[in-house]
């Protein structure tokens, strides 16, 4: 049990990556505050992880792309537990065209809620984390924003500009015992990618050199254990997980 006595706060966990996460820190004894903008989807999950962990799960319903939201949604977790010791910045969403046909309404949403809302959520916590000098964060990028892919010039820009908010954070918590790290998947099976067309996720499969695409759980153990005492001497790192997409 890592995480018995910890706090930790995952946005975007009403389902997929941000569950599993979610759920693999309740397991290791964590109390989770899970926050996502599908008010009855983030309920449940949080009751899901009540019954199922015999532990603490707090249901928020936040949109991270707005600063009075994220400030609340940190004011409730220290009014219900006192502390914040992990936080996890999950919450993404994708507007996929390509570049000549993009339009800037969807090219500023995923840019506020991919960057923007890590932006926001990362300095709500910080000053808690270095009051007690203590502080793991994990930041969920992905391999678009390392290799880059058709169609997604706004994800692929958010993603990679989340690696240079992580190298940035991490030079300047470093000092306070707080931890900057990020999490690059690949092809991940989740809701958003079964969506795709079977020609899309075949062709994707063939990139892989595993011959598979990931599971949410496999991105929820990385991500343990960059909040673990078993990575405390890791900062600013990116992880890929991604079957050896990126490679």
């Amino acid at each position: 049990m890592r995480f018995l006595d910890k706090v930790a706060l995952i946005t975007g966990a009403g389902r997929g990556i941000g569950k599993a996460i979610a759920e693999r820190l309740a397991e290791e004894g964590a109390k989770v505050a899970i926050c996502d903008i599908d008010r009855e989807l983030v309920e449940k999950t949080a009751e899901e992880i009540r019954n199922r962990y015999q532990t603490q799960a707090l249901a928020i319903y936040a949109d991270v792309a707005k600063e009075e939201m994220v400030n609340a949604m940190v004011d409730e977790v220290i009014k219900t537990f006192g502390k914040v010791d992990i936080l996890v910045n999950n919450a993404g969403i994708t507007k996929d065209n390509l570049l000549l046909r993009m339009s800037e309404e969807d090219w500023d949403k995923v840019i506020a809620v991919d960057l923007k809302s890590v932006f926001l959520c990362t300095k709500a916590v910080i000053k808690y984390m270095i009051r007690q000098r203590y502080g793991r964060i994990v930041n969920i990028s992905s391999v678009i924003g390392l290799r880059g892919n058709v169609g997604q010039t706004n994800y692929g820009a958010a993603k990679a500009g989340l690696i240079g908010f992580t190298k940035s954070a991490a030079r300047e918590l470093a000092g306070r015992n707080i931890t900057v790290n990020a999490v690059a998947p690949g092809y991940i099976t989740t809701e958003m990618t079964e969506r795709l067309p079977q020609e899309v996720k075949e062709e994707m499969l063939k990139q892989v050199p595993l011959g598979r695409p990931g599971k949410p759980e496999d991105v929820a153990g990385v991500v343990a254990f960059l909040c673990s005492d078993d990575a405390s001497y890791i900062t600013g790192e990116i992880i890929r997980v991604d079957g050896g997409m990126a490679m």
